[in-house]
């Protein structure tokens, strides 16, 4: 976190003299972030409250595209706030987004839920392997009531779900081909922070190395992992496909990922600007996963300009991972009733 705060203040000095001063001046008071201490009264004055959106995606992503759509709707109508955009981990790592929204020192992130899993574990079960029955099984939950459910736990940590978009349906990319359980026993594979994921590995005899996606080109290129598994589409803007060779069609996660804000800072916004806010972001989300489901549509067969072979594997890895994931997802039932 010393890092993630040495960024934020670096940041401050970007924004005009009054605006970091009175920042700084009410982080130094009460440790929360400046914009939840303003009361609404206190924003009708003319001046906007800046607010900052952390992100680890490239400026390249669809999902960051998705966030400066957001954002600039947001900028062009709300009354009291404005945000500034930060991709490519320029605010720190998932952990430090996750960390920070909570603590008030970014005040939007887009990150998956299974990042929260240490303060709310069911979080992590919506990114549960073979969960999600379609896309529009996934959306029909998440943007409605189970929200509501989720919200409610995640008002405990004082953080609130905007909306959920789809990331894409993840895929097994490795550096030799994978046609079955068998081929992937002792295979190192990159997986994001989450407990839920190392499982996952665990179940395929592989070993699970978990690391931010920042460092896994370089981690791919040298050996120090055999293969990693995202959507295709962020496959092919990290541009992996340079150093790993082979896509395995496991279709194993249906992947959400949501947009985030601390709670006070919500709160503390005008109703107005709430509705702003709510509805750029709901726009957004529709746009996102238009983008993302064409783009799947022939992106695996795209993907063979570049000297990818694409294989489907058997149902081997599908029968060894529901068996060793379902016991531990307490509403695994509850949630194929939402289908």
């Amino acid at each position: 976190m010393k890092k993630l705060l040495a960024m934020a203040l670096a940041v401050c000095m970007t924004l005009s003299l009054a605006a970091c001063g009175k920042k700084e001046e009410s982080k130094g008071s009460s440790g929360t972030n400046p914009s939840a201490s303003t009361s609404k009264d206190e924003k009708n004055d003319g001046k906007k409250v800046e607010l900052k959106w952390g992100s680890v995606h490239p400026e390249t992503q669809v999902v960051t595209q998705m966030m400066m759509r957001a954002i600039e709707e947001i900028n062009a109508n709300a009354e009291g706030i404005h945000i500034t955009g930060y991709p490519n981990g320029a605010l720190g790592g998932s952990a430090d987004l996750v960390e920070g929204v909570q603590e008030g020192l970014v005040d939007i992130i887009t990150e998956g839920p299974a990042q929260f899993a240490s303060w709310i574990p069911k979080a992590a079960q919506v990114e549960a392997p073979y969960l999600w029955q379609s896309v529009e099984h996934m959306q029909k939950a998440l943007n409605g009531g189970y929200k509501d459910t989720l919200n409610q736990l995640f008002d405990e940590i004082d953080v609130r779900i905007l909306g959920t978009f789809y990331y894409g349906t993840r895929q097994l990319t490795t550096n030799k081909p994978v046609h079955t359980l068998a081929d992937l026993n002792g295979m190192k594979i990159r997986v994001p922070q989450s407990d839920l994921y190392i499982k996952m590995v665990d179940a395929w005899g592989a070993s699970a190395n978990p690391m931010n996606i920042n460092d896994l080109y370089m981690a791919l290129s040298t050996g120090n992992v055999d293969g990693q598994e995202n959507p295709l589409t962020t496959f092919e803007s990290y541009k992996f496909y340079e150093v790993v060779k082979n896509v395995i069609l496991t279709d194993h996660i249906i992947c959400p990922n949501m947009i985030f804000i601390n709670g006070d800072v919500w709160n503390n916004m005008s109703e107005h600007d709430q509705k702003v806010v709510q509805e750029a972001i709901d726009k957004a989300v529709q746009w996102q996963d238009e983008q993302i489901l064409a783009a799947e549509q022939t992106l695996a067969k795209d993907l063979e300009q570049y000297g990818v072979e694409i294989i489907t594997p058997d149902d081997t890895i599908r029968e060894a991972t529901i068996p060793a994931i379902q016991p531990s997802i307490e509403d695994w039932d509850y949630i194929q009733s939402l289908a």
